[in-house]
């Protein structure tokens, strides 16, 4: 009985300390979040004042990175191995850098994510105040719960980013002692962030089909297509980054290139139309608006460009767009409703680039609502299955 007690008190220290993490968290995501927003509503209504400095931001973002980033520049792979070895530290500098060199790409066109800014800034508070409690595990479980929390806190979905948290550092183990932590640490967060400003993302679905063996087979088949194009923007991210590492060894050149690359390019295609997270995409398929057949692929192309240049964010809202806009047009060739193909695309490209199956199936819940969660998983099923190995977070262990 004493062994239960102290393992339950031990239990209830680290999820105070994981809501802790999840406050701090939550308020980081806001201010964040809601800059991203704001910069991103600046660039939009001038795009051509903008995207002619994106090389000179890339150059400065490259050489801050050189001159100050050390080992912060591996992102999401410092993450990951700092959640299996307890010796593995976070640079606190990596919180101010990754969130300033955001705001950067995105003010001037980049085409970049959030998520992975988030969830990096959230495991460095959680590996920092696990370096304070003398337990067992205490740095891992409290990384795994800021991880959970920068996602919850940034997206406004924290039972998927508590599933995201557990599920992303090693395909096919589920880390079931990080649960009830990561769980307190999303949801302190996302409600932190809701209580300062930030909205969350809904679309509510309705009339939805009959979810029957036809129907089931429909969106089984379009998996197959979201995991194919989830795994080709990840194999496409991974051998850019090796193509231009290999091709130009300075990263501030490679930075300012890519950059003038990116911002011509952005410019020539409906002008900006695919600078940003993607969220205009998003809006435009699930409110009727203009998309055209090849969104998905020109949003992909220039996604994978900007990051492998150099340039900081994540790559989830992007995925959710690329999911999304392709939906759209997979839908009459599938007999399924536009907007439910859009919504299993917008979660299943996302699980497939990120080998992930229950995070992005309880996206699906939180975001379309819960009734849409059977319709989610099973696609997200399917494009897990077909996306094989492919992953955005090579660092990922397999088990």
């Amino acid at each position: 009985m004493k062994e239960i007690g102290k393992q339950a008190l031990r239990l209830l220290a680290l999820c105070a300390v994981a809501a802790a993490v999840g406050v701090a968290a939550g308020a980081l995501a806001a201010v964040f979040g809601r800059g991203l927003l704001a910069i991103g509503a600046v660039r939009d209504a001038h795009p051509g004042r903008w995207l002619p400095f994106l090389p000179l931001a890339g150059a400065v973002i490259a050489w801050c990175y050189r001159r100050w980033g050390s080992r912060a520049g591996r992102g999401m792979g410092l993450v990951i191995d700092a959640a299996f070895d307890e010796g593995e530290t976070i640079p606190r500098r990596l919180i101010p850098m990754i969130f300033l060199s955001t705001w950067a790409t995105h003010l001037f066109g980049g085409s970049a994510g959030r998520e992975g800014v988030a969830v990096q800034m959230g495991a460095a508070l959680g590996r920092g105040a696990g370096r304070l409690l003398p337990m067992q595990n205490a740095k891992k479980l409290l990384l795994k719960a800021g991880m959970a929390a920068g996602f919850g806190g940034l997206f406004r979905t924290p039972f998927a980013a508590a599933l995201f948290a557990v599920e992303v550092t090693a395909v096919g183990r589920l880390d079931l002692e990080a649960l009830l932590p990561v769980l307190a640490a999303s949801l302190a967060a996302s409600w932190t962030s809701g209580a300062l400003g930030l909205e969350k993302f809904t679309v509510e679905l309705t009339g939805l089909p009959v979810l029957d063996g036809p129907m089931a087979l429909r969106l089984a088949c379009l998996g197959l297509c979201f995991g194919l194009v989830g795994a080709l923007f990840a194999i496409g991210l991974g051998r850019a980054k090796v193509f231009l590492g290999q091709r130009m060894h300075n990263p501030v050149a490679r930075a300012a290139l890519v950059g003038a690359v990116v911002a011509v390019a952005s410019l020539a295609c409906h002008w900006g139309r695919y600078s940003g997270l993607g969220t205009n995409l998003i809006t435009a398929a699930f409110a009727g608006g203009t998309v055209y057949w090849y969104d998905w692929l020109a949003k992909l192309l220039f996604t994978v460009v900007t990051l492998a240049g150099g340039f900081q964010g994540g790559e989830v809202t992007p995925l959710f767009s690329i999911g999304a806009s392709l939906g759209v047009w997979l839908a009459p060739l599938a007999g399924v409703p536009v907007p439910v193909a859009a919504a299993v695309g917008y979660c299943a490209v996302f699980g497939a680039a990120s080998r992930t199956l229950l995070a992005p199936a309880l996206i699906a819940g939180e975001v379309f609502g819960w009734e849409f969660l059977p319709f989610g998983l099973l696609c997200c099923a399917a494009a897990r299955v077909c996306s094989g190995s492919a992953t955005i977070y090579p660092a990922q262990r397999t088990e």
